[in-house]
């Protein structure tokens, strides 16, 4: 396989400039639409030439928000355009699969859905960014992604560290038995396989503390003896080859929702994209539930319930899309702030979110109010709310939850409406950690999807991988310090043996009929 490496960091010099404007002539054609797209009449930024068109740069305060999301696109297609130059090269010579690793989620200013479409195979790096549980979460939360962007075709863990955890300002090490959880965590979400950045940890350089394989310390260490160990577990695993991994609930994600957030002057500096899609997933982690990723216009019948949590911008084809899926018998979840914005970054008049949405949701946002930094509203379901609350006006929709405090008291909160055979549920502030993870566990059972295994504890992750001639293997990984009993024995293909019970901080790959 070849590899290109580690793509898309921005540029703003005079060559991208030049660039840049060659793209939004192809985009809008015409200075004129050009201006109206970019809503230059407001602060007198009409232009009028190309010339003076160019990417955006430090102001004194906001820059020009439609700019800003067209430049994303243009960048992002730069380094489509890269890769496929580079990969073209390449197969002129040789017939070994093409990839680059993608970095999730937001190392990369890159439309992933469409870069992925160009890959052989499509591989990824992945570096927790906080220790513990989380890091196991942050994994597969990661594995599903590029799952997802994958499209059912073979994808692979191109890299991750030996110890290797980010935490804010620096390094952690990883715990004994991580090495080999964390791997497994991959290939249970349906990776081919496993590698490792890097092979010999460096003496000197811009990354000599960047863990490795052999580290400093030599082989004769603890890291050595793990990767060692987990080589040999993975190398036990021939028989998953070839089999996928099947969710029944989408998490929904837009590289231009995540742009248009990313945005100067929004309201509110917490309506993190990333961070929210991190949140669904993790929710639906700890419900034991396995996850798709999938993009407002793909085909979504196939799942049963659908979240999204942070579409700010949202194209009228993805509302129709999403109107039609709850019509069709799906349950949908949308969070605030949602179908704001259109594919332009223009502002939905009259009343959030977008027509085809707020018909499926039954609900009308007037007035946006976002909360202190520090500020905690209490629901009238006892549920807490941080972040943002809205007007909201009930058009058809049931209110589940309303507002306890100021000009809100009373108004909706949370909201359910029926369409067609399907439901739209619509959250319109931001629940603490364990009060959304109510709601969604709530609408697991509403849509009918439980957990992979029934009845595991907190801290065992299950996911199930399975073979086109009806073969299954449960994928076991114990993050707890006591043994995990099992049901019933199995085979386990880690051992080779039958297996009564996962031990503390163990794994277990089980064969079932």
């Amino acid at each position: 396989m070849a590899r290109t490496h580690e793509y898309a960091t921005l540029c703003h010099c005079d060559h991208t400039a030049a660039a840049f404007r060659v793209w939004l002539r192809a985009r809008h054609g015409s200075l004129d639409a050009l201006n109206d797209a970019w809503g230059t009449a407001f602060w007198s930024q009409r232009y009028t030439s190309w010339e003076q068109v160019l990417p955006p740069r430090t102001t004194q305060w906001h820059k020009n928000p439609g700019q800003g999301l067209d430049f994303h696109r243009f960048w992002s297609g730069e380094v489509i355009a890269a890769y496929r130059e580079q990969r073209d090269a390449i197969r002129a010579h040789s017939d070994r699969p093409v990839t680059t690793n993608l970095m999730l989620p937001a190392y990369q200013n890159i439309d992933l859905w469409a870069l992925a479409r160009e890959l052989d195979v499509v591989s990824s790096d992945q570096y927790p960014g906080s220790p513990g549980l989380d890091a196991a979460a942050d994994a597969a939360c990661h594995a599903d992604r590029t799952r997802s962007l994958a499209g059912g075709r073979p994808w692979l863990l191109m890299e991750q560290g030996t110890s290797t955890v980010y935490d804010r300002d620096r390094v952690l090490a990883k715990e004994p038995g991580e090495i080999l959880r964390h791997t497994l965590g991959h290939i249970a979400r349906g990776s081919e396989g496993a590698l490792f950045f890097q092979w010999r940890q460096s003496r000197a350089g811009a990354e000599m503390w960047h863990s490795a394989m052999v580290p400093h310390a030599g082989p004769d260490s603890r890291i050595f003896r793990e990767v060692t160990q987990t080589g040999e577990a993975v190398a036990r695993l021939g028989e998953l080859a070839g089999s996928t991994v099947t969710a029944q609930v989408a998490v929904l994600h837009d590289s231009d929702a995540w742009w248009a957030l990313d945005m100067d002057g929004l309201p509110s500096p917490d309506l993190g994209y990333h961070e929210a899609l991190g949140r669904a997933h993790r929710a639906l982690w700890d419900a034991g539930v396995t996850v798709d990723f999938a993009h407002p216009e793909h085909e979504l019948d196939h799942y049963r319930l659908v979240i999204a949590p942070a579409l700010f911008l949202m194209s009228d084809a993805g509302a129709e899309n999403l109107r039609r899926y709850v019509e069709g018998g799906g349950t949908l979840l949308v969070q605030h702030a949602s179908g704001f914005v259109d594919e332009r970054l223009h502002a939905r008049l009259g009343g959030y979110p977008g027509g085809p949405l707020r018909e499926a949701l039954g609900i009308r946002v007037e007035e946006y109010r976002p909360l202190r930094r520090t500020e905690r509203i209490v629901l009238s379901d006892g549920s807490y709310g941080t972040v943002w609350s809205e007007s909201v006006r009930a058009e058809g929709a049931q209110t589940l939850a309303a507002y306890t405090h100021g000009m809100l008291t009373d108004g909706p909160a949370l909201t359910r409406h029926r369409l067609g055979t399907g439901q739209g549920w619509y959250l319109s502030t931001r629940l603490e950690k364990t009060d959304y993870g109510a709601l969604v566990r709530r609408l697991l059972v509403e849509s009918g999807v439980g957990p992979e295994l029934p009845d595991l504890p907190t801290g065992v992750e299950a996911v199930t991988r399975h073979a086109p001639d009806g073969r299954r293997w449960h994928v076991l990984i114990n993050h707890r310090t006591e043994a995990l009993p099992l049901p019933e024995p199995a085979h386990d293909l880690l051992t080779g043996a039958t297996a009564r019970e996962v031990p503390p901080g163990g794994c277990a790959v089980l064969r079932k009929p």
